[in-house]
């Protein structure tokens, strides 16, 4: 029989990697989003199409009735597609009252990505803006401390908690303001849409900008992740590999179904073996 290894008990797990309107709908990578998992506490961000059968058919697989807490960072189908199947599935249809959802207002109000009544089944409905922070849970603490430049409300994240925070760059334009936004992080993910950064035209980061990031952060581990039609598989790995050699900090892109264990970060910037 194959040896069992017990779940790590902090995890980041990759539901899906895919960034932007062709990669999602294609399917050529998942859009599922992470799920954080923090002792007992578990965090699902930006649930795209597809996300509720990813967690189902994952490895450990994920039990959305045992979500915590929903994060939708923005009103994109890419990053909310599912949400309304979360909240669903997390609360058991409503039944079971329970569980945070986080969202921009105009996510919430405007053109809801969570349906209106479903919010109702929610124990907590709370609304990210520049500058908020949230305690989850004892211990637990979730800021978004910029306004992303990306055509509706948008927002990355700061995650905090016992020993570790870490750092989640949304699809935005690059603004100048975003390594001060994320710096002190010991994981940084960094959504890298596109080869190339710095076309009006697409709001999202390119692998350029996502090395700039990296630079200036100095993490002990950077992820890019919701990655374009540019950034296929092979061409992700060796964009990571680049930065690393570049940089000197530990970088790798992300691949559906990834398990990261928080607890086995590398101690400092320095190569990286590709996800497991």
């Amino acid at each position: 029989m194959p040896e069992s290894h017990p779940a790590p008990l902090r995890s980041l797990k990759f539901l899906g990697t895919a960034g932007a309107r062709f990669a999602v709908s294609t399917q050529i990578r998942h859009s599922g989003g992470v799920v954080w998992r923090l002792g007992d506490f578990t965090i699902w961000v930006d649930p795209g199409p597809g996300a509720l059968v990813r967690a189902l058919s994952s490895r450990p697989k994920i039990d959305p009735s045992r979500v915590d807490a929903l994060v939708v960072t923005h009103r994109h189908l890419d990053h909310s597609g599912d949400a309304t199947a979360v909240v669903e599935a997390m609360t058991r249809g409503g039944f079971a009252r329970r569980g945070t959802l986080l969202a921009p207002r105009d996510a919430l109000e405007e053109e809801p990505v969570v349906f209106r009544y479903a919010q109702k089944f929610v124990d907590r409905r709370l609304v990210l803006s520049e500058g908020s922070r949230h305690e989850l849970a004892p211990g637990v603490v979730l800021e978004t401390p910029l306004a992303h430049d990306h055509g509706v409300e948008t927002y990355g994240y700061r995650l905090a908690t016992d020993g570790l925070v870490a750092g989640h760059v949304i699809d935005t334009f690059w603004m100048d303001a975003l390594p001060a936004a994320y710096a002190g992080v010991d994981l940084l993910l960094v959504n890298t849409t596109r080869a190339k950064g710095r076309d009006r035209r697409y709001l999202h980061l390119g692998a350029d900008d996502a090395e700039a990031l990296i630079a200036a952060i100095r993490p002990r581990l950077a992820v890019l992740t919701h990655l374009g039609m540019q950034l296929p598989p092979l061409a992700a790995q060796a964009a990571a590999q680049a930065i690393s050699a570049r940089t000197g900090v530990a970088t790798v892109a992300a691949r559906d179904g990834w398990l990261l264990d928080l607890d086995q970060l590398p101690v400092s910037g320095g190569a990286a073996g590709g996800p497991g």
